[in-house]
């Protein structure tokens, strides 16, 4: 198999309204999409997406606890009927809230905690792969800028 760079804006890329992990909230459940209509198979280098690729994503101001975090991210696929997209997603440090979409997601740089209303208090790093559950109300503290690839089922 051969590795590829690809230029992010070669990318297939969903709507630019899509929904990115933690900041956006499921609005539907179901089962999985059928994705007939898929893009061929490619590589992105997450962590040397440049922070300049990443598109701004902000956050409602009710979802800010402390600090002043940025989020950003890039769609980078988005099946036809929007119940499965997959992204990068980062944001600097800061405490926020939210609630989550089914997901699944993998840490490339960074660390934060996650305190899952209920639930475990999730450390995560660089390596780490993490799974959030539909309506999961979160708290993330973000101590390093954290950069995520993801994958969300809605």
């Amino acid at each position: 198999m051969t590795r590829t760079d690809l230029d992010p804006n070669s990318l297939p890329v969903g709507p630019e309204n899509s929904a990115s992990s933690a900041g956006s909230s499921a609005a539907s459940s179901g089962g999985s999409a059928s994705v007939p209509d898929a893009p061929a198979s490619f590589v992105v280098n997450v962590p040397g997406l440049a922070d300049t690729d990443l598109e701004p994503e902000p956050l409602d101001p009710g979802q800010i606890v402390s600090g002043d975090p940025v989020v950003t991210g890039k769609v980078l696929w988005e099946s036809p009927d929007g119940r499965q997209i997959r992204g990068i997603w980062q944001i600097t440090p800061g405490v926020v809230t939210d609630t989550e979409a089914n997901e699944l997601f993998m840490v490339v740089s960074g660390r934060a905690t996650i305190e899952v209303e209920g639930g475990p208090t999730l450390e995560v790093g660089p390596g780490d792969a993490c799974v959030l559950r539909e309506g999961d109300r979160t708290r993330w503290t973000v101590h390093e800028t954290l950069r995520k690839a993801y994958h969300i089922s809605l």
